[in-house]
């Protein structure tokens, strides 16, 4: 039963019971492979296989270390409070060593790959690590989550090819929009801890206008696709690709506003933090507090 419970912790550690989240590298990963698949006219399915495995790993070795570099701060988010490291079900030690089983297996997938891949892989391997940690100092950590991440479409492009074109950093600079974007709406549910723990998040830096920038970022990524579709001899898949999303970014738009979930959630935050002498209170106080929360 103990060891039971112990892999469901760790499992829970890499985020494997929430598989959505592979998609943040998945998706910039394929869509790197299929352009540079339309620009050499040639599909190689072992490339494919590479990048699917290789997101499940790197996507669990991010989940791991951001909960190792958050352990602390875990405890007094509502939301992470209940992840196992904040609740003790795994230890720090058992989480490092995870991670380096994790990394180990990733990296062994480069020996299928060149040295160029290896080369940008490692690269951003170690932005991975870091990322965590500028939440602390960085005004807008989801730039970096977005830099970071979205390296996936110029590590699976390289695969394929040593020659970076134009459409490819198009493709970059769309997928680093997306995830600011999504990761944005994300840090709205955290803005009220954040606050008091003196974590950033661009849901803090962009107060009223975040969901407008939010927004505006996606659509961002949306025209970057239009854009790719058009230069590489208006390519059947980007066009397809760019319709789908954006018929999901509609439906989804009517969605939310149905629900009011973002838009109430982010107005009750902006009442409370913005718009009163409570949030300037807080903004004065939170390095006090966030100090009294890590004494013990």
């Amino acid at each position: 039963m103990q060891m039971d419970n112990k892999i469901i912790g760790l499992i829970e550690l890499a985020r494997l019971d929430k598989p959505i989240g592979i998609y943040l590298l998945l998706w910039p990963a394929l869509l790197g492979l299929l352009l540079a698949g339309i620009q050499s006219e040639s599909i190689n399915f072992i490339n494919y296989i590479i990048v699917i495995i290789g997101s499940v790993l790197v996507r669990s070795c991010g989940c791991v270390i951001n909960d190792i570099s958050d352990f602390k701060i875990d405890k007094l988010v509502a939301r992470t409070v209940g992840r196992p490291l904040a609740t003790g079900s795994v230890t720090i030690i058992e989480a490092w060593v995870f991670f380096i089983i994790l990394s180990v297996l990733s990296l062994s997938l480069l020996i299928f790959t060149n040295p160029l891949t290896l080369k940008i892989s490692l690269f951003f391997g170690l932005l991975i690590v870091f990322y965590p940690l500028t939440k602390r100092f960085f005004p807008a950590p989801q730039f970096i989550l977005g830099i970071t991440f979205g390296s996936a479409s110029l590590i699976a492009y390289s695969l394929q090819s040593s020659i970076f074109s134009f459409s490819l950093m198009i493709l970059y600079l769309g997928v680093i929009a997306w995830i600011i974007s999504f990761d944005t709406f994300y840090a709205l549910e955290d803005m009220e801890d954040d606050i008091k723990i003196n974590i950033n998040s661009t849901a803090i830096l962009w107060g009223d206008n975040a969901i407008k920038y939010a927004h505006i970022l996606h659509l961002v990524f949306y025209v970057s696709l239009l854009i790719l579709a058009i230069i590489n001899q208006f390519s059947f898949y980007f066009f397809f690709i760019f319709l789908v999303l954006v018929g999901l970014y509609f439906y989804q738009k009517k969605y939310d506003k149905s629900r009011a979930f973002y838009s109430d959630t982010f107005a009750v935050n902006a009442t409370k933090y913005w718009n009163c002498a409570k949030w300037r209170n807080l903004k004065h106080q939170k390095f006090h507090m966030a100090g009294e929360n890590f004494k013990a």
